[in-house]
């Protein structure tokens, strides 16, 4: 389901219909490729927007002695933190319309990984799982200290896959519950081969935001006109030397940290101690591991209609609802589960 003020994009003509349909399915780190570059018209249409009133606010996050400094957004004041991690060349302002309706119920952290957005690293092409761990494990030390809140993490993509490796290491006690967008390990070591190829056709420079926002919307990797128009920009730099727009993010250079992304995944997130949701845009994207944990009731799985690969961005309202009942359905509060009729030794006594 979408929101009435969110705005779909139709179809231009059969031509274009018929041309999305042919094009690689979205089931990894990285966007579809989009089938044709934008057109001069409706610029104004796709005017990038601000994230304010989204995100309450951002900050800069410091990494004690290092030169690291990781950028979050957030959101809300009161309940768990449901903290996300966008895919691969994405950025935070991923989660931007779905943490507009998050914040109701809870508070939304969403960071920009290394290489990514307006974080800034020393080594910002190691896109290894394990430093994208540890650098998760230093933002939540940096924010909270010793007494971070429960946290309900969120990952899409290459950052569902981190997700996935930060709970099974088991260091996070505060950890409540974890949820997967659309990242499986079957499909997604199956489509490693074409990530080069994907990658090296897209459209490389854009001579606006204007046009790489209506590109990213008419070639189908974001569905959602919006969502796009808040997140696109923070997804690519303005080079001087070439006088247009280019990607922020070199995915093309970080291909020997892929497999390792996906490798083991799914024994690894079944083996997760929290309570667990798998978001789907399709079915075809279960592969055997998960089935059968599904069948024994190990995760809650729901698969999406009607969205892409981005299924936060495409459909934020319906993936808001979804975070915001898992957290009610596990009795996750602000400092742990919460299961009515048990008091809480942290609490003073009445």
């Amino acid at each position: 389901m979408q929101s009435s003020n969110l705005t779909s994009l139709p179809e231009d003509d059969e031509q274009q219909q018929h041309q999305q349909n042919q094009k690689p399915p979205s089931f990894s780190a990285f966007a579809s490729l989009p089938t044709r570059p934008a057109t001069q018209s409706c610029l104004q249409k796709y005017a990038p927007l601000e994230w304010t009133g989204l995100f309450d606010k951002e900050e800069d996050v410091c990494i004690p002695d290092s030169n690291d400094v990781f950028h979050v957004y957030m959101a809300g004041t009161e309940g768990p933190v449901v903290f996300c991690l966008h895919g691969g060349g994405y950025s935070g302002l991923s989660f931007a319309l779905s943490a507009s309706k998050i914040k109701e119920k809870a508070r939304v952290v969403a960071m920009d990984l290394r290489g990514h957005g307006k974080t800034s690293t020393e080594n910002e092409l190691d896109l290894s799982v394990e430093a994208m761990c540890n650098d998760f494990f230093a933002v939540v030390k940096a924010m909270y200290g010793d007494s971070p809140p429960a946290i309900v993490l969120v990952g899409h993509s290459m950052g569902g896959s981190v997700a996935v490796h930060v709970a099974a290491k088991r260091a996070l006690p505060s950890l409540a519950g974890l949820v997967v967008v659309d990242v499986v390990e079957g499909t997604a070591m199956a489509s490693l081969i074409h990530m080069q190829k994907l990658l090296s056709s897209r459209m490389q420079h854009f001579s606006s935001l204007e046009k790489a926002i209506e590109w990213s919307v008419k070639g189908g990797s974001l569905r959602n006109i919006d969502s796009a128009r808040v997140s696109v920009p923070t997804t690519l730099k303005y080079n001087d030397a070439k006088n247009c727009y280019v990607y922020r993010t070199c995915l093309e250079e970080t291909e020997q940290y892929w497999r390792g992304w996906y490798e083991g995944l799914s024994d690894k997130f079944l083996s997760c101690p929290v309570p667990k949701l798998l978001l789907l845009a399709g079915t075809d994207r279960l592969d055997r591991s998960l089935t059968i944990g599904q069948m024994q009731g190990k995760f809650q799985m729901v698969v999406v209609r009607h969205t892409g690969h981005a299924i936060q961005e495409d459909t934020p309202d319906e993936f808001a609802t979804l975070v915001v009942n898992f957290i009610s359905r596990n009795r996750i509060g602000p400092h742990g589960v919460e299961i009515p009729g048990l008091h809480r030794p942290s609490q003073p006594q009445q």
